[in-house]
């Protein structure tokens, strides 16, 4: 049992209604979940208001309330708690609530559009292998050293957020690596916690169904470096131009990656084949099993965070050598058949790209490249053209095809993405609503030395149409198909 007014430590008040000096037993913002001697925090959501659900929650047993806005009759006996942001409120008190966990461990954020996921989870890897116990929070799992939970967002709530940094703690947790969405920044999830480093991979066309403009997008990523302390470092892509504004108005120590351009961890690529990358990282060369210029620049990132947490440089370099690719980031196995087929989560135009340019890096030429590809529902519209455009332009067959439909017509989706294809390659293309019938298309149309890439969804293991998911894992899938292919 905790006071409230411990609780509520750096949360902004406007007024009080009520004892602060309560012990209360839990946080919730869903009134669902509140039970006797709970704080229900009432966060004004995108689909609901929870200031509607105020009431329900004290009939459930809720002792305090905070909210934006005081509820025109106050009950006896309930402490009231007006804030001026909900959001970041619950932020606070969930930091406060749960003992400052990022404070008692090693906590990197890593932001950007693409790579995210792959350099959190590699890091992961990386220093596992080092001998520490490691925590991770990413969009794929959450890890509390060797424990595996669900993850639901990329950027979890701000109380499960630190629920798990408390059980990382209570494991004797000394790092943790930890994906940060603009949403999640946006949304304050990540107020209160105290990084002892920041990594920025790219910014690229996304999410601007949610911030409306790129400029918002980039500031909303911006203000995380602007937000860490002195004593945190920040690594950023120097070879983005947006490299140079996450680095403005940081008080931290300043830091660069690139493959282009000159920078405190440079990476070269050597050698670029489907068994791996030969690099060159400063001034040591080194062999992964990771594949393309885009793990280039993750795995430069790897390094020098390794580095600036301290650990020996030789020792990260044989590191990295035996990390493994995440699951559905250019994830392939090559069928007996000799047909390639990569599976990678692709959903942007610019992570289209990079993969689609790095196959033809690699491919002869004298084989296809079929590409499976299409675009999520009630997300950002503008991007589908330019990747029909990307798809059709770098690929020798695309076949477009449903993604997550979620509430939208799967048609009218493929409509969209359909007129970025210019005229010299719409020969190439065909459509297919049903996604597992194309994948199966896919390999039917694929011979001896092909290639299949099948992009959006990566490791998504299920697809969501008209808010029904279902079960699809598009690695088994693609497995599966071109197993009995060869029968």
């Amino acid at each position: 049992m905790q006071q409230l007014k411990d609780i509520l430590y750096k949360v902004t008040i406007n007024a009080v209604a009520g004892s602060t000096g309560i012990e209360v037993n839990a946080l919730h913002f869903d009134s669902r979940q509140v039970a006797d001697g709970d704080v229900f925090v009432a966060i004004r959501g995108t689909i609901v208001d929870g200031h509607e659900f105020i009431d329900k929650a004290i009939a459930q047993g809720a002792i305090a309330i905070v909210c934006e806005v005081l509820p025109a009759q106050l009950k006896d006996g309930i402490t009231y708690i007006e804030v001026e942001n909900t959001s970041q409120a619950l932020a606070y008190m969930a930091d406060n609530f749960y003992g400052n966990p990022s404070r008692n461990l090693r906590l990197v954020g890593i932001t950007g559009t693409n790579g995210k996921t792959t350099i959190a989870t590699l890091l992961y890897q990386l220093f596992k292998k080092a001998g520490y116990k490691v925590g991770l929070l990413s969009t794929v799992r959450i890890m509390v050293d060797n424990t595996e939970y669900k993850a639901t967002h990329t950027t979890p709530d701000s109380l499960t957020i630190n629920k798990y940094l408390k059980m990382m703690n209570d494991e004797g947790v000394e790092f943790c690596f930890m994906e940060v969405s603009s949403h999640g920044i946006h949304q304050y999830r990540t107020e209160g916690l105290y990084f002892v480093g920041g990594i920025f991979t790219n910014i690229t066309h996304d999410h601007l169904d949610y911030h409306k403009t790129f400029a918002e997008y980039r500031d909303v990523k911006k203000s995380f470096f602007d937000n860490l302390p002195k004593q945190a470092f920040v690594l950023v892509n120097i070879d983005d131009k947006n490299g140079l504004v996450m680095l403005q108005n940081t008080q931290a120590k300043k830091y660069t990656y690139a493959l282009k351009t000159y920078a405190d961890y440079k990476a070269q690529i050597l050698e670029n084949e489907f068994s791996g990358l030969l690099l060159k990282l400063n001034e040591s060369e080194l062999w992964t099993k990771l594949i393309g210029s885009f793990n280039a620049y993750n795995i430069a990132a790897i390094y020098g965070t390794a580095d600036l947490l301290g650990l020996e440089k030789v020792e990260v370099l044989r590191l990295i050598s035996e990390l493994e690719s995440v699951s559905g980031r250019f994830q392939y196995f090559i069928s007996e058949e000799k047909v390639t087929a990569i599976v990678d989560y692709a959903h942007t135009p610019d992570a289209l790209k990079n993969v689609l340019e790095t196959i033809n890096s690699i491919r002869t030429n004298n084989e296809e490249l079929i590409t499976v590809v299409g675009c999520g529902g009630d997300r950002d519209k503008t991007k589908r053209p330019k990747m029909g455009h990307i798809a059709s332009a770098l690929s020798t067959k695309v076949i477009f095809t449903s993604d997550n439909p979620r509430s939208e017509v799967p048609e009218t989706i493929i409509e969209d993405i359909e007129k970025g294809v210019e005229p010299q390659n719409f020969k190439k293309t065909m459509s297919i609503v049903d996604r597992k019938q194309a994948i199966k298309t896919a390999c039917q149309l694929a011979k001896s030395k092909d290639i299949i890439l099948i992009a959006g969804k990566g490791h998504e293991t299920y697809q969501e149409i008209k808010g029904e998911r279902t079960d699809f894992d598009d690695y088994k899938i693609v497995e599966e198909f071109l197993k009995q292919l060869q029968k």
